[in-house]
């Protein structure tokens, strides 16, 4: 299980989406990414359709992601 809470772009907020972890001051969750890249969507796809979602943060969450399965 990713650490959520060590990632500078993702927050938590009970009264945001249920308490799902979200890309810093949007209502987007970053389950929505993953979904999203599995279903063959590009990052840039991503951001387009989610215009609150810049590329530096999607890119930091992958990156995150990437650590956190490397360790």
């Amino acid at each position: 299980m990713i650490d959520w809470s060590t990632c500078e772009f993702t927050e938590k907020d009970p009264e945001l989406l249920s308490g799902a972890w979200v890309f810093v001051g949007t209502r987007v969750s970053v389950a929505s990414l993953f979904e999203n890249l599995e279903d063959g969507a590009s990052v840039d796809d991503f951001v387009a359709w989610f215009p609150g979602v810049s590329i530096k943060q999607v890119k930091g969450v992958l990156e995150h992601a990437a650590r956190s399965a490397a360790a």
